[in-house]
């Protein structure tokens, strides 16, 4: 879905535990598998055939008509401001990356004794399953320097997700105006999953405000906005 992912485990020597090599094949082959049906850029997935109106409904994927219905959730509960219906076509990659990234993790359930984060493409699930290890430490980045960074958040299990333009630009579209938003540069939404943290951050972005946090946890309890860049 043209973007980067990468495993991180901690716990015991992972050279000497069986299941390991296994446990992570199987993440990054779901990965590829979610690749196959969602991503835009292939003209064969399932989406660009949706998007095409080639594809008949008993033809779908399951995993393709979950995601249809998560992106009707998402845009109720986010007052429109995450749709993944907009001009050019049908386009769920703001929630299919954090959805997939958190099912990719069901992959090393079976782990005894490690804690893992899956970063892909800058947006985290994570989960410290051993009571007395410490919490991973998620730097985000000041998207106005690299060299820099807005927080340093301390993340045990859930989600952390970013939208902003110092990766790909200005990409987010309002859906009320079909304008791209300039009142921020980057917004961090954590919470217990990172499907919703996603949509949140995306929606966030996409709406702006001087009351954007207030916002965040008045619609999604138990999420906040971790960090926050405003447009100068």
């Amino acid at each position: 879905m043209g973007t980067q992912a990468s495993l991180h485990l901690r716990g015991r020597r992972i050279d000497s535990t069986a299941g390991v090599e296994p446990a992570v094949a199987a993440v990054f082959g779901h990965l590829r598998a979610v690749d196959e049906l969602f991503s835009t850029y292939r003209p064969d997935s399932q989406v660009s055939a949706f998007r095409r109106g080639e594809l008949p409904r008993e033809d779908r994927h399951p995993w393709l008509t979950e995601v249809l219905a998560l992106c009707d959730e998402a845009r109720d509960r986010t007052d429109g401001y995450f749709d993944a219906w907009l001009p050019g076509g049908f386009d769920p990659s703001g929630l299919v990356k954090g959805w997939a990234t958190e099912k990719a993790t069901a992959c090393l359930a079976g782990l005894c004794g490690f804690d893992h984060y899956l970063n892909v493409g800058g947006d985290i699930a994570a989960r410290v399953g051993v009571t007395t290890a410490p919490p991973w430490r998620v730097a985000v980045e000041d998207p106005t320097d690299p060299a820099a960074f807005l927080a340093i958040l301390d993340v045990r299990t859930g989600g952390v997700a970013t939208s902003g333009t110092a990766a790909r630009g200005l990409h987010i579209v309002d859906p009320h105006t079909g304008t791209c938003p300039g009142g921020l540069q980057a917004v961090t939404v954590t919470g217990p999953t990172l499907l919703w943290a996603d949509v949140f951050a995306t929606a966030a972005f996409a709406r702006g405000g001087e009351d954007v946090a207030d916002w965040v946890a008045g619609r999604a309890p138990g999420y906040e906005v971790a960090a926050l860049a405003r447009a100068p």
